[in-house]
Protein backbone atom coordinates (compact mmCIF):
# COMPACT_ATOMS: atom_id res chain seq x y z
CA UNK A 1 0.00 0.00 0.00
CA UNK A 2 1.66 3.66 -0.93
CA UNK A 3 2.37 5.11 1.87
CA UNK A 4 0.30 8.69 0.50
CA UNK A 5 -2.65 7.59 -1.18
CA UNK A 6 -4.72 9.60 -3.47
CA UNK A 7 -8.42 8.34 -3.73
CA UNK A 8 -11.43 9.42 -5.72
CA UNK A 9 -15.48 8.66 -4.97
CA UNK A 10 -18.25 8.95 -6.48
CA UNK A 11 -21.86 8.65 -4.42
CA UNK A 12 -19.92 11.21 -1.47
CA UNK A 13 -23.87 12.12 -0.74
CA UNK A 14 -24.79 8.99 -0.01
CA UNK A 15 -24.90 6.74 3.29
CA UNK A 16 -22.16 4.48 2.32
CA UNK A 17 -20.49 7.12 -0.31
CA UNK A 18 -20.15 9.80 3.21
CA UNK A 19 -19.12 7.59 5.24
CA UNK A 20 -16.18 6.40 3.16
CA UNK A 21 -15.79 9.95 2.10
CA UNK A 22 -15.27 11.11 6.12
CA UNK A 23 -13.04 7.63 7.24
CA UNK A 24 -11.00 8.51 3.98
CA UNK A 25 -10.46 12.02 5.49
CA UNK A 26 -9.63 10.95 8.90
CA UNK A 27 -6.51 8.31 7.49
CA UNK A 28 -3.28 9.67 7.51
CA UNK A 29 -2.57 7.22 4.99
CA UNK A 30 -4.56 9.38 2.30
CA UNK A 31 -3.35 12.39 1.36
CA UNK A 32 -5.94 13.67 -1.32
CA UNK A 33 -9.80 12.86 -1.33
CA UNK A 34 -11.25 13.96 -4.72
CA UNK A 35 -15.22 13.87 -4.82
CA UNK A 36 -16.60 13.75 -7.95
CA UNK A 37 -20.38 15.38 -7.77
CA UNK A 38 -22.85 17.60 -9.16
CA UNK A 39 -23.60 19.60 -5.85
CA UNK A 40 -20.95 20.57 -2.97
CA UNK A 41 -20.84 17.83 -0.47
CA UNK A 42 -21.06 20.53 2.74
CA UNK A 43 -17.85 18.85 4.21
CA UNK A 44 -14.76 21.04 5.05
CA UNK A 45 -11.29 19.68 5.17
CA UNK A 46 -8.12 20.30 3.82
CA UNK A 47 -6.96 16.81 2.00
CA UNK A 48 -10.75 17.14 0.22
CA UNK A 49 -10.82 18.08 -3.56
CA UNK A 50 -14.47 18.69 -4.86
CA UNK A 51 -14.93 18.16 -9.01
CA UNK A 52 -18.72 19.80 -9.93
CA UNK A 53 -18.72 17.66 -12.56
CA UNK A 54 -21.29 16.61 -15.80
CA UNK A 55 -21.09 12.61 -15.36
CA UNK A 56 -21.81 12.53 -18.92
CA UNK A 57 -18.21 13.65 -19.99
CA UNK A 58 -15.95 13.77 -16.91
CA UNK A 59 -12.68 16.00 -17.76
CA UNK A 60 -9.30 14.21 -17.08
CA UNK A 61 -8.91 13.99 -13.51
CA UNK A 62 -5.45 14.25 -11.45
CA UNK A 63 -3.68 11.23 -10.04
CA UNK A 64 -5.10 8.94 -8.75
CA UNK A 65 -4.44 5.58 -6.67
CA UNK A 66 -7.96 4.07 -5.40
CA UNK A 67 -11.62 5.20 -6.87
CA UNK A 68 -14.64 3.98 -4.74
CA UNK A 69 -18.11 3.72 -6.72
CA UNK A 70 -20.77 4.06 -4.84
CA UNK A 71 -23.82 5.79 -6.74
CA UNK A 72 -26.86 4.69 -6.54
CA UNK A 73 -30.99 5.26 -6.73
CA UNK A 74 -34.12 3.05 -6.64
CA UNK A 75 -36.35 2.12 -9.42
CA UNK A 76 -39.06 4.92 -7.65
CA UNK A 77 -36.48 7.59 -7.51
CA UNK A 78 -35.19 6.96 -11.26
CA UNK A 79 -38.72 7.15 -12.66
CA UNK A 80 -37.93 4.43 -15.74
CA UNK A 81 -35.36 1.55 -16.07
CA UNK A 82 -33.52 3.83 -18.18
CA UNK A 83 -32.81 6.36 -15.76
CA UNK A 84 -32.00 3.70 -13.20
CA UNK A 85 -29.30 2.16 -15.74
CA UNK A 86 -27.93 5.33 -16.56
CA UNK A 87 -27.39 6.33 -12.70
CA UNK A 88 -26.34 3.19 -11.35
CA UNK A 89 -24.12 1.69 -14.69
CA UNK A 90 -23.43 4.30 -16.77
CA UNK A 91 -22.50 6.99 -13.78
CA UNK A 92 -19.97 4.26 -12.36
CA UNK A 93 -18.62 3.36 -15.14
CA UNK A 94 -18.17 6.44 -16.13
CA UNK A 95 -16.34 7.45 -13.26
CA UNK A 96 -14.27 4.01 -13.31
CA UNK A 97 -13.05 4.62 -16.55
CA UNK A 98 -11.96 8.60 -15.79
CA UNK A 99 -10.07 7.06 -12.56
CA UNK A 100 -8.00 4.47 -14.25
CA UNK A 101 -7.45 6.64 -16.67
CA UNK A 102 -5.98 8.96 -14.37
CA UNK A 103 -3.83 6.02 -13.27
CA UNK A 104 -6.07 4.45 -10.22
CA UNK A 105 -5.16 0.43 -9.99
CA UNK A 106 -7.62 -0.37 -7.61
CA UNK A 107 -11.91 -0.16 -7.76
CA UNK A 108 -14.26 -0.63 -4.58
CA UNK A 109 -17.93 -0.94 -5.76
CA UNK A 110 -21.38 -0.10 -3.20
CA UNK A 111 -23.19 -3.23 -5.60
CA UNK A 112 -26.37 -5.19 -4.23
CA UNK A 113 -26.43 -8.81 -2.52
CA UNK A 114 -28.29 -10.35 -5.46
CA UNK A 115 -26.16 -8.72 -8.16
CA UNK A 116 -25.87 -10.94 -11.39
CA UNK A 117 -25.98 -9.70 -14.95
CA UNK A 118 -27.89 -13.09 -15.89
CA UNK A 119 -30.74 -12.06 -13.18
CA UNK A 120 -34.34 -12.41 -14.27
CA UNK A 121 -34.65 -9.04 -11.88
CA UNK A 122 -33.66 -5.33 -13.71
CA UNK A 123 -32.26 -3.86 -10.56
CA UNK A 124 -30.21 -6.93 -10.20
CA UNK A 125 -29.11 -7.51 -13.09
CA UNK A 126 -28.13 -4.07 -13.98
CA UNK A 127 -25.85 -4.32 -10.95
CA UNK A 128 -24.53 -7.15 -11.99
CA UNK A 129 -23.65 -6.08 -15.44
CA UNK A 130 -22.06 -2.91 -13.88
CA UNK A 131 -19.70 -5.55 -12.04
CA UNK A 132 -18.92 -7.50 -15.42
CA UNK A 133 -17.81 -4.15 -16.75
CA UNK A 134 -15.27 -3.35 -13.73
CA UNK A 135 -13.95 -6.19 -14.25
CA UNK A 136 -13.07 -5.79 -17.62
CA UNK A 137 -11.45 -2.64 -17.06
CA UNK A 138 -8.60 -5.23 -15.74
CA UNK A 139 -7.89 -3.19 -12.14
CA UNK A 140 -5.20 -4.70 -10.14
CA UNK A 141 -7.34 -4.91 -7.25
CA UNK A 142 -11.62 -4.85 -7.71
CA UNK A 143 -13.52 -5.13 -4.49
CA UNK A 144 -16.93 -5.47 -4.93
CA UNK A 145 -19.47 -5.08 -1.68
CA UNK A 146 -23.02 -6.61 -1.80
CA UNK A 147 -24.63 -5.47 1.05
CA UNK A 148 -28.16 -6.57 2.59
CA UNK A 149 -30.42 -3.38 3.26
CA UNK A 150 -28.62 -0.70 3.98
CA UNK A 151 -29.20 1.27 7.23
CA UNK A 152 -28.53 4.84 8.44
CA UNK A 153 -28.97 8.31 8.99
CA UNK A 154 -30.54 9.35 5.55
CA UNK A 155 -32.30 12.45 7.22
CA UNK A 156 -28.88 13.87 8.21
CA UNK A 157 -28.30 13.60 4.69
CA UNK A 158 -31.53 15.30 3.06
CA UNK A 159 -32.19 12.09 1.67
CA UNK A 160 -36.22 10.63 1.91
CA UNK A 161 -36.51 8.21 4.92
CA UNK A 162 -36.96 4.77 3.25
CA UNK A 163 -40.38 2.81 4.79
CA UNK A 164 -38.52 -0.42 3.93
CA UNK A 165 -35.60 0.20 5.71
CA UNK A 166 -37.65 1.66 8.82
CA UNK A 167 -39.94 -1.42 8.83
CA UNK A 168 -36.99 -3.95 8.39
CA UNK A 169 -34.94 -2.19 10.74
CA UNK A 170 -37.58 -2.51 13.93
CA UNK A 171 -37.91 -5.88 12.77
CA UNK A 172 -34.61 -7.21 12.63
CA UNK A 173 -34.46 -6.02 16.71
CA UNK A 174 -36.89 -8.20 17.24
CA UNK A 175 -35.54 -11.04 14.46
CA UNK A 176 -32.12 -10.39 14.18
CA UNK A 177 -31.10 -13.73 15.69
CA UNK A 178 -33.11 -15.99 13.33
CA UNK A 179 -32.31 -13.95 10.03
CA UNK A 180 -28.92 -15.50 8.68
CA UNK A 181 -25.99 -13.03 8.50
CA UNK A 182 -26.22 -12.51 4.94
CA UNK A 183 -30.02 -11.14 5.18
CA UNK A 184 -29.78 -9.14 8.15
CA UNK A 185 -29.60 -5.12 7.58
CA UNK A 186 -26.17 -3.62 7.59
CA UNK A 187 -25.12 -0.53 8.91
CA UNK A 188 -23.90 1.67 5.54
CA UNK A 189 -20.85 2.86 7.74
CA UNK A 190 -19.73 -1.10 7.86
CA UNK A 191 -19.75 -1.52 4.23
CA UNK A 192 -18.09 1.69 3.76
CA UNK A 193 -15.35 0.31 6.25
CA UNK A 194 -14.75 -2.74 4.95
CA UNK A 195 -14.08 -1.48 1.55
CA UNK A 196 -11.78 0.97 3.10
CA UNK A 197 -9.97 -2.23 4.93
CA UNK A 198 -9.94 -4.15 1.94
CA UNK A 199 -9.41 -2.13 -1.47
CA UNK A 200 -5.68 -0.36 -0.38
CA UNK A 201 -3.68 -4.00 -0.26
CA UNK A 202 -6.68 -5.55 -3.16
CA UNK A 203 -4.55 -7.56 -5.88
CA UNK A 204 -7.57 -9.38 -7.37
CA UNK A 205 -11.00 -9.99 -7.47
CA UNK A 206 -12.97 -9.88 -4.20
CA UNK A 207 -16.53 -9.85 -3.58
CA UNK A 208 -17.25 -9.19 -0.01
CA UNK A 209 -20.89 -10.91 1.15
CA UNK A 210 -23.23 -8.69 3.65
CA UNK A 211 -22.77 -10.91 6.56
CA UNK A 212 -19.00 -10.64 5.83
CA UNK A 213 -18.83 -6.67 7.10
CA UNK A 214 -21.19 -7.45 9.66
CA UNK A 215 -19.42 -5.92 12.85
CA UNK A 216 -18.53 -9.45 14.87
Amino acid sequence: MATQRHIAIAGASGLVGHSILLDALDDASVEEVHVLCRNPVKVSHPKLVEHLVDFQLIPPLPKISEVYLAVGTTMHQAGSREAFRNVDLEINLAVARAAVAAGAQRIGLVSAMAANPKSFFFYNRVKGELEEALTTLAPEGLVIARPSLLLGDREALGQPIRLSETLTMYAGKVLGPLVPQNYRPIQAQNVARALLRHVPNADRKIVLCSGEMQPT
